[in-house]
């Protein structure tokens, strides 16, 4: 099959999921056009997979290009000349609505069915602001099929904007097995005896990222730790400057953007993820499937991967105290933290790419059989 992907390109778990769809359906045999404005920063290329970069015109009557358009003519343009059999549009705005322009472009010569999966800001955030309501109901509305990753985002969508004809279909975020794998023995980088706690994210308000650097110097206090902090984002100088005020610069490392996501949280004892909401919670997932037991709130679908007092510890928004105290009764105690760790990694099974991937290839097939 030759299949469209669309999506943003930005360090975050809508491009990050998109990215390793389209690998994974390469390597099931398909053939895959990515099409946006930069290099998806997870993009490894084989034989079956190739980069349309949409290019934007610069004219002084606009003030802000207008980037669906531009996106509409190169993926209706990919579509011709690729002979594309579907478009996945990730993320509803304006992938959906771009890839509904391109289907009606090339409508006299034939059906482009348009997939459109939700990924959490999308339909919480940006798509209920008022500037984007209307616009993304009807993204929604007019795809020939819809997926949201978790059934939390699927339920907020049927709350949110009715669409009671979509018919969403939640298909999880997935995860790489053989990627993703505990350590065979841990990194020596770090002294014996300390824990290593990891967070990482594009660092919005969103994932409190002050929340981590707190619950870090709580679990530090107790247990010798180490806190490694991935990615970038506005919230990052306010962190740092967060870490400096407590004294812990010196067990404290910011590493910025990472490519090997799998490679570093090989590191890690415990993952962070104290999100003010969480759609499914991509980084979360990898990190269970490392071995990794997380610390999180409940919020959103992360209840529905990460599963309280098994493969980690569950706590309510803000409340960092009880976080902390949850994550020293993992790190403490040997034993239990063996038995998190496992339970972790068979949790992550649930989700491995080869079970989760097919799902889509049927969904493609039902639409193009249409």
């Amino acid at each position: 099959m030759r299949i469209g992907i669309v999506c943003y390109p930005t360090y975050g778990g809508s491009g990050a999921v998109a990215t390793e769809l389209g690998l994974a359906l390469a390597g099931r045999g398909n053939d895959v056009h990515f099409i946006s404005y930069a290099l998806p920063f997870r993009l490894r290329f084989s034989e079956r997979v190739t980069f349309h970069e949409v290019k934007i015109g610069s004219y002084p009557l606009f003030e802000h290009p207008p980037y669906s358009l531009a996106l509409a003519v190169m993926l209706h343009e990919v579509a011709v000349k690729a002979r594309l059999d579907v478009i996945h549009a990730h993320y509803a705005i304006p992938h959906a609505l771009s890839g509904w322009l391109a289907k009606q472009l090339l409508a006299e010569e034939r059906p482009l069915p348009i997939v459109t999966t939700l990924h959490g800001t999308d339909i919480t955030l940006v798509g209920q602001d008022p500037s984007y309501y209307t616009i993304t109901k009807f993204s929604i509305e007019q795809s020939d099929a819809v997926t949201a990753v978790s059934a939390y985002l699927r339920d907020e969508t049927y709350r949110a904007f009715g669409c009671t004809g979509c018919g969403i279909e939640v298909i999880p975020n997935f995860v790489s097995l053989e990627e993703f794998k505990p350590p065979v023995e841990r990194c020596a980088s770090f002294p014996p005896g300390e824990k290593v706690l990891m967070h990482i994210s594009n660092m919005r308000p969103v994932k409190r990222v002050l929340d981590v650097v707190h619950i870090f110097a709580r679990v530090n206090a107790r247990i010798p730790s180490r806190l490694i902090l991935v990615g970038d984002g506005p919230d990052r100088d306010a962190a740092e400057r967060e870490v400096d005020k407590l004294g812990l610069s010196a067990r404290a490392r910011f590493l910025g953007k990472v490519e090997d996501v799998a490679e570093v949280l090989r590191w890690a004892d415990l993952y962070l993820l104290p999100s003010q909401s969480e759609s499914f919670g991509l980084s979360a997932l990898e990190a269970l499937a490392t071995g990794v037991p997380v610390v999180a709130h409940r919020v959103g679908g992360l209840p529905e991967v990460v599963q309280h007092g098994i493969n980690g510890f569950l706590g309510e928004v803000g409340d960092v105290d009880g976080l902390a105290a949850g994550a020293v009764e993992l790190l403490a105690d040997a034993e239990r933290w063996r038995q998190a760790s496992a339970a972790a990694r068979a949790r992550a099974a649930d989700f491995a790419t080869e079970r989760v991937v097919p799902q889509y290839e049927e969904l493609y097939a039902a639409v193009v059989d249409r």
